[in-house]
């Protein structure tokens, strides 16, 4: 049975789920009714000073696959009208390169401010992660409040410790679109 966690909620995927190495990370959303947005999902993979080791390391719609080959986007759904995942991310915990310290999953708007776009409106957000060897559901955290005007959010970080990684439940709305996020990283 999958953990459901909270907002700031943390879970220790080495020591719950040691045999856990290849995940699935699923992100969906579904828009209100009469709203049609294009949602990204990217991933940050930063270093201990908080920045991309290498351009390369942003992963996202552009740049589907990390150097190190741990970190592969399937692809851009462009609706978000699908039932389950909208867009995937698969995740290979042993080929996460070391000079990689957390991995950051971001969702932003395409083309937020000139469309008028906001996730405010959206619901029904969440990311869970899968194992993809057991092909069982590990973790799940549905973002459950109204992120009103924002162009970003950050749903969650894989975090790596001395022991291993564990994911953080952030669910932290942004003013910032997709190149706001590539500043602070980059």
């Amino acid at each position: 049975m999958a953990i459901n966690l909270k907002k700031g909620g943390r879970f220790d995927l080495s020591k719950k789920e040691p045999a856990l190495k290849k995940a699935m990370v699923g992100l969906g959303w579904t828009p209100r009714p009469g709203h049609s947005l294009d949602l990204d999902v990217s991933v940050f993979m930063v270093g201990a000073n908080g920045k991309l080791p290498a351009d390369e390391f942003f992963v996202f719609y552009n740049n589907l696959k990390s150097p190190d080959g741990a970190v592969q986007h399937t692809g851009d759904s462009r609706q978000g009208l699908e039932e389950g995942d909208d867009e995937i991310i698969l995740v290979n915990l042993d080929l996460i390169s070391p000079q990689v310290e957390e991995l950051i999953f971001v969702v932003t708007i395409h083309d937020a401010l000139s469309r008028g776009h906001y996730f405010g409106m959206l619901q029904d957000a969440y990311i869970r992660i899968v194992d993809v060897e057991g092909k069982r559901e590990v973790l799940r955290y549905d973002l459950d409040e109204d992120f009103g005007d924002n162009l970003g959010m950050e749903f969650g970080r894989l975090q790596r410790q001395d022991h291993g990684w564990v994911f953080v439940a952030s669910g932290i709305g942004s003013k910032q679109d997709l190149e706001g996020f590539v500043n602070r990283y980059a």
